[in-house]
């Protein structure tokens, strides 16, 4: 057996509610990647998003111990993920055949500690021209608590 089986089976035989809680969201963003052809991070997040009405889309994820800092708080650079995939995927559906959106500039205000059971990023298309798209973010918890806004520059460019 290879050492990534034997540690895999040690892992779900004997390790942590947590531990097996990461193991599963590795394998659903492999198996994303390998449906949907997603980042591997948008995976882990487990991101499946919808427009609200025209030129808005969210997220609406639940709070795993992969997010987590050492203080028990969704990291700074997860909410700031989430907040750039909720544009980044707004701009991109928003696109016609054949182009896509990639960020080249992106502001984060931390508002809040990021606590709670789940969060709901909400993405607003503030202006999408022939070469350049502006949104912008917030991202709450399920009690309405604001814990990000942001806003991004993303550029418009040709697919290969």
């Amino acid at each position: 057996m290879s050492e990534l089986f034997q540690a895999l089976k040690e892992i779900t035989e004997t390790g942590t509610q947590e531990e097996q809680e990461i193991l599963r969201l590795a394998v659903q963003a492999v198996r994303q990647k390998r449906e949907r052809g997603s980042a591997y991070p948008s995976g882990f997040l487990g991101l499946s998003g919808e427009f609200t009405e025209e030129g808005t889309y969210r997220f609406h994820i639940r709070i795993t111990p992969y997010m987590l800092n050492r203080g028990g708080i969704v990291h700074g650079g997860i909410t700031a993920t989430l907040a750039d995939s909720t544009m980044g995927s707004l701009i991109n559906k928003s696109l016609p055949e054949g182009k896509a959106a990639v960020t080249v500039e992106m502001k984060v205000n931390y508002l809040e500690a990021g606590t709670g059971q789940e969060l709901i990023s909400e993405a607003r298309l503030i202006r999408l021209g022939r070469t350049l798209a502006f949104a912008d973010c917030k991202v709450e918890n399920e009690r309405g608590k604001q814990i990000v806004h942001a806003t991004a520059t993303f550029a418009i460019i040709d697919l290969p």
